[in-house]
């Protein structure tokens, strides 16, 4: 992925709220009732040594929620869905699901399931008896036990298999049931570990739909961590962006992208161009971003420069343009007709770059968060 680019445009952007919900109106008030009965963080840290992987969370998850943590590696969404679960302790805060106090309960005490990426099905068992093991476990009643079984099985579809072993399925098959496995048990909050990791690209795409699909009729919590963009603005109906264990942004998936908090944010969900105004920086995504050939004079929404690179995605072309003393912007240009994109943009051709002034976003400013992000 391209890194956040910088540019030297100099005019005024509207800031976040202007026109747009602010982050603070994604939050939800503690007193509503779906909260009460969902789960509630406050101030929780975790610390491995000397080093703080989880910084002074305040969290709150409305119950029947598809809540997404999203961040790369090392922020702290894998520690905390741990906390949660219960099989780390925090070093300070308090966790509450349902309204209980879960803070020191250990992980068999807290209405909660986790499903891993490595699936952990018993191999020597069906695909019946790998989703009946909780409730065996629990002294669930046989015939009750079944019924369940059967339901869960026919609601991840995977009922006409319920007689095969692990190894006679696939990677989305076996996924399928280990949800099935935690669905059955009823929790109130199932948590779920990047699931999708290690399936190709397509079926982790079509196991994203099925899995809200699965949400939105079990009715059951979902905490879903991952650090794939794509997966957490195509399930989430809200989502925390993490780093370096803090969250960044909170808020709908359409919000947090067209309206990113921090430089941080706006480089690690999507591309972005953070430019420079006036009064702080400002970000523009490539796809807001026209390129027509030729140079023009600039203005407070156009920019002329050279393309420095042209790769064909597929479905666009991304091009990378020189605007001024090595600075770069990049577009993208849906490709609409059959080929590799427009001959007549190509490396070392003169264009402008045109947007609308509606689609920059400023950022607030923060001290705390570079500017730039490598991605």
């Amino acid at each position: 992925m391209p890194p956040v680019v910088r540019t030297a445009l100099v005019y005024s952007a509207r800031m976040p709220g202007q026109e747009r919900s602010a982050v603070a109106s994604a939050e939800i008030q503690s007193s509503d009732a779906s909260i009460r009965s969902g789960i509630v963080l406050r101030g929780v840290t975790k610390r491995f040594g000397t080093q703080t992987v989880v910084r002074d969370v305040d969290l709150e998850i409305q119950q029947g929620e598809f809540f997404t943590m999203l961040g790369p590696s090392g922020s702290g969404k894998t520690t905390l869905l741990r906390l949660i679960a219960g099989f780390e302790r925090l070093d300070s805060g308090t966790i509450s699901l349902g309204g209980t106090d879960v803070t020191f309960l250990p992980p068999y005490q807290r209405d909660v399931n986790t499903v891993f990426q490595d699936y952990a099905l018993f191999p020597h068992y069906t695909v019946a008896q790998n989703v009946n093991y909780g409730l065996r476990v629990r002294k669930v009643p046989r015939e009750q036990a079944t019924q369940r079984v059967e339901s869960a099985l026919e609601m991840v579809q995977m009922l006409d298999f319920a007689k095969r072993k692990p190894a006679q399925l696939s990677g989305g098959q076996r996924q399928r049931v280990a949800l099935a496995r935690a669905i059955v048990n009823e929790p109130k909050v199932l948590l779920l570990d990047e699931p999708l990791g290690a399936l190709d690209l397509k079926l982790r795409q079509e196991m994203q739909v099925e899995l809200k699909r699965i949400q939105r009729s079990v009715g059951i919590t979902f905490i879903y961590v991952t650090h794939d963009q794509e997966e957490a603005l195509t399930m989430s109906d809200r989502l925390a962006v993490f780093h370096d264990g803090r969250i960044e942004q909170i808020g709908h998936p359409t919000e947090v992208y067209e309206n990113p908090a921090t430089a941080f944010v706006a480089g690690f969900v999507g591309t972005s161009n953070v430019i420079d105004t006036p009064t702080g920086h400002a970000v523009l995504r490539p796809e807001k971003i026209d390129i027509l050939p030729g140079a023009s004079a600039a203005s407070a929404t156009n920019a002329s420069g050279v393309i420095r690179d042209v790769a064909y995605l597929g479905m666009v072309t991304r091009y990378r343009v020189e605007i001024n003393a090595g600075r770069v912007m990049t577009a993208v240009r849906q490709n609409r007709s059959t080929g590799a994109g427009d001959d007549t943009l190509h490396v070392g051709s003169e264009v402008t770059l045109t947007w609308n002034f509606d689609d920059v976003s400023a950022l607030p400013a923060r001290t705390d968060v570079p500017a730039e992000i490598q991605r």
